[in-house]
């Protein structure tokens, strides 16, 4: 089956680059300076961001349903980022997936989970593929497994 991956959309972060440390604390967000190459995924580009880039660490509702399994967690977006259209993979994975491991999860058009794999990144396309394939399977989410963070969102095409 064929399949979409999209960053989250700018929008709703772009506000945020403008507010001060202060300001952003009484929101539960920080500004952070990524210290390495690899560790700091942005939510939008789903690029790791490089080092020296500044993003901001913000709480985040991902899995926004009626249900059990409504779900939120913190993500990172570059502010470099907020300058761009949101980004979409088709058929393919983000670049940075290959090095990560991920956690699958399946989820109906009720937002209730179906399925989930633990796949190494190099992996995962074709887990991808199977979770999309299964009866009832409306979407996915990805997950970075390690440190459990919301990752993106996979739709069929």
């Amino acid at each position: 089956m064929s399949f979409v991956i999209r960053g989250l959309s700018p929008e709703p972060f772009r506000p945020l680059s403008a507010l001060d440390d202060a300001a952003l604390a009484a929101r539960n967000i920080r500004r952070v300076v990524a210290d390495a190459d690899h560790g700091f995924p942005c939510r939008v580009s789903l690029q790791d961001a490089r080092q020296g880039e500044t993003l901001l660490l913000l709480p985040h509702q991902h899995h926004d349903v009626a249900g059990p399994y409504r779900a939120s967690g913190p993500i990172f977006v570059s502010e470099a980022a907020l300058q761009a259209a949101a980004v979409e993979f088709r058929d393919t994975l983000p670049p940075s997936f290959p090095r990560r491991l991920l956690s699958l999860r399946a989820y109906d058009a009720d937002g209730m989970m179906r399925d989930a794999e633990v796949v190494e990144g190099v992996d995962a396309l074709t887990y991808l593929q199977r979770l999309l394939d299964l009866p009832g399977v409306a979407y996915l989410h990805v997950h970075n497994a390690r440190r459990g963070c919301y990752a993106c969102r996979v739709d069929p095409a």
